[in-house]
């Protein structure tokens, strides 16, 4: 792993490459649903509200870790789901199966690399991802590029928070946070402006309400 200070990127003091998130995941992988699970799920129910997921929508989830998300779609919608974690894919694949998710299809890709054809998507959605990979900005373009025009992007993460105290603290602690799976001072106005999104909303969620739920819709 690399960790540093980059001077030419400022969303993060923190900097990470594929292989060290695989091997965090690899890891967190058989405790990730009781760790993250019911605490983070009021986000995750929003998220989706928030999608306004119609009757034959296509829908892509960037980051489907154990497939936590995949319950709450509509049956009447299709979904595929990407993931750089092999064992993050394996837990959801025993969980769609388990559930008969028929609707639901799961990809192993880098969600830096998407291999799917512009507009293909009705929503587009990356639940508690950006904290996670290497290049937050390269990934929120990547979503945009395969949404369709008037399509809906729908970001769940946790920010850095814009209090000076806060943000201090969440920075001294980044460095460390990254070993159990996430960057505590991803920077969100750095964020939006680097990768070019307008939000139609920004929402606080879950409690306490230090994540955030980014909506945002393709021009």
């Amino acid at each position: 792993m690399a960790l540093s200070v980059p001077q030419h990127d400022p969303l993060s003091v923190a900097a990470v490459g594929n292989a060290f998130v695989d091997r965090v995941y690899a890891k967190l992988s058989p405790v990730y649903d009781l760790v993250f699970g019911a605490a983070l799920q009021a986000g995750r129910v929003a998220a989706v509200a928030r999608m306004n997921i119609q009757p034959g929508d296509h829908v892509l989830e960037v980051g489907v870790g154990t497939g936590i998300n995949t319950s709450l779609y509509p049956r009447d919608c299709r979904v595929s789901a990407v993931d750089l974690s092999a064992p993050m894919l394996e837990k959801a694949r025993e969980r769609v199966e388990r559930e008969g998710l028929t609707h639901v299809r799961l990809f192993e890709m880098d969600a830096a690399h998407l291999t799917f054809r512009d507009d293909s998507f009705d929503c587009v959605y990356a639940p508690y991802l950006m904290s996670v990979v290497p290049d937050p900005v390269k990934v929120a373009r990547e979503m945009y590029r395969v949404c369709r025009p008037a399509g809906r992007l729908v970001i769940l993460n946790h920010f850095r928070s814009p209090n000076p105290i806060l943000s201090c603290i969440e920075q001294a602690l980044s460095p460390f946070t990254v070993h159990v799976g996430f960057k505590a001072d991803l920077d969100l106005p750095g964020f939006l402006e680097k990768s070019g999104l307008r939000p139609a909303g920004v929402e606080r969620v879950n409690y306490p309400p230090i994540w955030s739920l980014v909506t945002v819709v393709k021009r």
